[in-house]
């Protein structure tokens, strides 16, 4: 087996001179591109236009590829011509700012054979693969990511800030984005639709000069679940709302839903979409289960004893002040799940449904900015509620 760069990727190829002055996203040839079974393996070819700084490497559970490239716009990929089976699902976006990531989920464990990039006359990347044994792939899965590159370690990431006096900071997390639409209708995509509601909510809360908001996401660029709460610790959060409107298939699905978090699903459709949420994840590349380890150590349990109360008393006032404002809720508007995002030991976090783009009315409420506004309105009535509530608790000037 030719192996031209080493196995997991070929970390990053750092181009010559002119590499550094790229200003512009190049742009993917679809018609110049391929995804094909070949032999027992599998060849990808991508024309682009212009070179760019490249990796890849093979991430497990579900075996897949990863690409890395850096500005390229993959918006068109779903399209790319595939032939064959083995590529079962095929996905494009913004990794981070100024990078973009390529997964292809594979139908099996398969080893990186080769992957060369093209300069002279059109730029191409090639990469092929080859079946290996699933202990083989395993190990080459578990690589450890490049200097600079890796996202931090729970263990490693920094504390909260203590509360004190001064507004209270709330970071907003609009699900999804990037590589991962999330729940889509038409043209409507819930990444778009929940960082529009974010950056107005800012904007609301931060006019009433009590709060310091944070967002996770200020664009459309994918944001780890863990990275997540890494920015919302960093920020010294008070407490993390994640937005999100998605979509079910089967049974009722309309009006906002307010979920904490739990091991155990409140019932089949909670769990359908915890499980959605982390998988988005994991086939964007990211292994989550330092992240569980870290939810199961005792500090971790003692820490949630204290937060889990705020947080039932936070999804009450929540749903309160929705329902003051007489906005449509779910019929079981305080529900629970194993989201990720929620599972900060120390951070009172809750994940809202705003609605479900699968409901034609929740939709058509999601698009109307007066009933964002409403939204808006009781979504600062509730937190102002628990906030002087849990202060009450306390005796102390912020929760």
């Amino acid at each position: 087996m030719r192996a031209i760069l080493a196995v997991w990727a070929l970390m990053l190829m750092v181009l010559p001179a002119w590499g550094q002055e790229l200003s512009a996203i190049a742009r993917l040839d679809l018609a110049a591109s391929q995804v094909e079974d070949k032999g027992r393996g599998v060849a990808l070819s991508l024309a682009i236009s212009q070179p760019v700084p490249w990796r890849v490497r093979v991430l497990d559970n579900p075996p897949r590829l990863v690409l890395d490239t850096r500005e390229v716009d993959f918006s068109q990929v779903a399209n790319l011509p595939r032939v064959g089976s083995r590529v079962v699902d095929l996905r494009a976006g913004v990794f981070r700012p100024g990078w973009s990531r390529l997964v292809l989920e594979l139908s099996g464990p398969m080893a990186v054979q080769s992957a060369t990039m093209r300069t002279k006359g059109a730029t191409q990347i090639h990469v092929t693969l080859a079946p290996t044994d699933a202990d083989t792939f395993a190990t080459l899965a578990a690589r450890p990511e490049p200097e600079g590159w890796a996202l931090p370690k729970p263990a490693d990431l920094p504390k909260a800030m203590a509360n004190g006096a001064g507004p209270m900071v709330v970071v907003l997390d609009p699900g999804h984005g990037g590589l991962d639409p999330g729940a889509e209708n038409g043209v409507y995509r819930e990444a778009d639709l929940m960082l529009t509601f974010a950056r107005e909510f800012k904007e609301y809360l931060q006019r009433s000069g009590d709060y310091r908001v944070i967002l996770t996401r200020d664009d459309d660029v994918f944001v780890p679940l863990e990275a997540r709460i890494s920015l919302a610790r960093a920020a010294g959060a008070d407490v993390l709302l994640s937005l999100h409107a998605d979509a079910l298939a089967e049974g009722e699905a309309t009006g906002a839903t307010i979920y904490t978090l739990s091991e155990d699903a409140f019932d089949a459709a909670s769990e359908l979409l915890a499980e959605r949420h982390d998988r988005d994840d994991l086939l964007a590349g990211v292994d989550l289960t330092e992240q569980d380890d870290l939810v199961a150590n005792v500090l971790m349990d003692m820490a949630r004893a204290e937060t889990t109360p705020k947080v039932a008393r936070l999804a009450e006032a929540l749903k309160g002040a929705i329902q003051d404002e007489g906005l449509p809720m779910h019929r079981k508007p305080i529900q629970s799940g194993g989201f990720s995002v929620l599972k900060s030991p120390d951070i009172p976090s809750v994940l809202i449904e705003l609605g479900f783009l699968s409901s034609s009315q929740d939709l058509a409420r999601l698009i109307d900015p007066a009933w964002r506004g409403y939204m808006m309105a009781a979504l600062h009535q509730g937190l102002a509620q628990w906030a002087a509530r849990e202060a009450a608790l306390a005796g102390s000037a912020r929760p």
